[in-house]
């Protein structure tokens, strides 16, 4: 009896005391996997829709951020300041840094594809679509409110597009670059992109209201909040095989 006791006693000290605790973790979202690009023939009927989707709401969140009157993205703060110090247009600013940060790609072994091309024909068309669709003269409290849901919707729309995993937009694949690079979560790294580019852009001259402060510091959070739910998985094979670093 007491060899029996005994042997019951053992077999439970040998037992992994996080088997619960295991189960307990893969309740809710699921961890995030790596966001290296993957091929377009893979599952493009279920990947396409949700970057063309994510793209769309991007687009549609900057628009609403405009509207809101609270303040601009940082990186149109950026483009407003050295729109005060050089003869170059918003447009041609924007154009000329959109090529720096994919030459800033190099380095974090960064590549264009599909995703970064479709980041720049789909996000301009459906903020124009916003602009004709939310009205311009709002009040106070449906400004603030437009501010708090352009933010969150901002985050989100990263969250889905990048999720897809067809290969980030310029500034996104810069995010995801340096996650990589630095093993920092995406939210801190997006949080100190945007403060570094308000900063700048600050100094340079470029207006600052309480929606860009705002949308500095609370898009990078909200977009770690969505990935988990987004990001597409393959198989643990096909992971395993796939080259290029994880981006978080």
């Amino acid at each position: 009896m007491e060899q029996d006791i005994t042997d019951r006693s053992r077999r439970t000290l040998r037992r992994p005391q996080g088997a619960g605790g295991g189960r307990r973790a893969t309740r809710g979202r699921s961890p995030l996997p790596p966001l290296t690009y993957v091929p377009l023939g893979e599952r493009p009927f279920r990947r396409f829709p949700q970057l063309l989707l994510g793209l769309a709401l991007y687009g549609f969140s900057l628009s609403a951020m405009v509207r809101s009157s609270l303040g601009v993205n940082p990186w149109s703060v950026l483009y407003e300041g050295l729109e005060r110090h050089t003869p170059l247009s918003f447009g041609m600013i924007s154009a000329l840094l959109g090529v720096l940060v994919l030459l800033l790609w190099i380095p974090l072994k960064q590549k264009p594809t599909l995703g970064t091309f479709a980041n720049i024909l789909v996000v301009g068309s459906s903020s124009d679509l916003g602009l004709w669709l939310i009205p311009a003269d709002l009040g106070a409290v449906e400004r603030v409110g437009l501010l708090l849901g352009c933010v969150v919707l901002n985050g989100l729309s990263i969250a889905v597009y990048v999720g897809a995993r067809f290969g980030p937009g310029p500034r996104d694949g810069l995010m995801t670059g340096m996650s990589a690079v630095t093993k920092r979560s995406i939210g801190l790294v997006r949080t100190l992109i945007e403060l570094t580019v308000l900063a700048v852009g600050w100094t340079l001259g470029g207006s600052v209201g309480v929606g860009t402060v705002a949308y500095a510091l609370l898009v990078g959070p909200v977009t770690q909040f969505f990935l988990p739910w987004f990001a597409y998985r393959r198989d643990s094979g096909r992971e395993a095989a796939a080259p290029g670093p994880a981006a978080a």
